[in-house]
């Protein structure tokens, strides 16, 4: 099934099906978790729309591929093209925020990366972005104090609040936009924290954002 953006109420956002720019490293309690070296400078990849699917819907998940890992993630949704953007051009071009999971091939990002190469194919596989209905950015007063979490069959796997992210929403999506223009219907991933773990088939999942969004999603 071809995914669209939508709403929280299921409603289509006419907005084309953009590629995912995404941060990583932007939770320090994550970073500690994977032991991973850290720099400066902000560490982006793109995922390409072939990625993204309603995560209502369900999730599949790629087999003989070694283990696939949830990193819930806070996602914003832009409405309008930005290129070297300033905070007030970035938060103008908002449509608004939801929860996407940025699936991950973990032994194969493992063993691309103890070979000094790119790891795309360990994040951007077909369906390795599902993402649920968006909540409209008025309808959210503060990005930075937002509580999200993840169970997995009913077991509480990832929890944070958006003000621990290293970089804050409005910051990172303006760096991004001096790298990559960001165009009407991109979707931003601003970074997971602690907690991630491999998902298995049959695996039940509920994702929580505040108060203002609750979905339901099942692997296969």
């Amino acid at each position: 099934m071809n995914y669209q953006h939508q709403d929280v109420q299921g409603n289509v956002i006419d907005l084309p099906q953009g590629k995912v720019v995404c941060i990583g490293q932007n939770y320090q309690d994550h970073i500690a978790e994977m032991q991973s070296k850290t720099a400066p400078e902000a560490l982006f990849f793109i995922k390409p729309s072939t990625a993204l699917c309603a995560l209502q819907s369900g999730i599949t998940i790629p087999q003989q591929q070694g283990a696939v890992h949830n990193e819930t993630e806070l996602a914003v949704l832009i409405a309008k093209p930005l290129k070297n953007a300033d905070i007030a051009t970035v938060i103008d071009a908002i449509w608004g925020y939801s929860l996407a999971l940025d699936l991950t091939l973990r032994d194969v990002q493992a063993q691309l990366k103890q070979l000094g190469r790119p790891w795309e194919i360990a994040k951007g596989f077909d369906n390795a972005c599902p993402v649920a209905g968006f909540v409209a950015k008025a309808q959210v007063s503060d990005p930075q104090q937002l509580d999200f979490s993840l169970r997995v069959n009913g077991e509480l796997r990832q929890q944070a609040n958006t003000m621990l992210m290293i970089r804050p929403v409005y910051q990172l999506i303006s760096e991004m936009s001096q790298h990559f223009t960001l165009l009407p219907g991109d979707i931003i991933l601003t970074g997971t924290p602690a907690g991630v773990g491999p998902l298995h088939s049959g695996d039940e999942l509920q994702l929580q954002l505040a108060n203002v969004l609750t979905v339901n999603s099942k692997v296969h």
